[in-house]
């Protein structure tokens, strides 16, 4: 009895060892290091607009490029948040979100200006295939 009443610990904390393993690796995030093609979806009269991502990583923070301008953000599972400041042909400056899901070395999401106390005045989507 006694030996099954160990066997039964044993296989208990072998069973949530495990569970809590999973757990913390379904929560790591994704490894989005790296160059990418960013594709912007035609909109309005615009075709496709192709540029290159470049991300460093620490943990959940990203940082990195969007063509010339700069760009930071996080990285929670497979989700990834990044902040774009670039300014209007005017000079005017700007802040883009852009968020995505990331599937291996692809990535799928929405970029919207980002408006203090305001709904983004536009939505467009976006696709990344990291660069081989």
């Amino acid at each position: 009895m006694k030996r099954i009443a160990c066997f039964m610990a044993f296989a208990l904390t072998c069973g949530l060892l495990l569970f809590c393993g999973l757990a913390a690796a379904a929560d790591e995030p994704a490894k989005v290091a790296g160059k990418w093609e960013l594709t912007l979806a035609p909109h309005g009269s615009y075709g496709p607009k192709t540029k290159t991502l470049t991300i460093t990583q620490r943990g959940a923070k990203i940082k990195g490029t969007l063509g010339d301008d700069p760009l930071w953000g996080t990285v929670t599972g497979n989700n990834v948040c990044f902040y774009v400041n670039s300014k209007m042909p005017g000079g005017t400056p700007y802040t883009l979100q852009y968020c995505a899901t990331v599937e291996g070395d692809s990535m799928k999401g929405t970029v919207g200006q980002v408006l203090h106390n305001a709904k983004a005045r536009f939505t467009y989507y976006w696709t990344a295939k990291r660069a081989k």
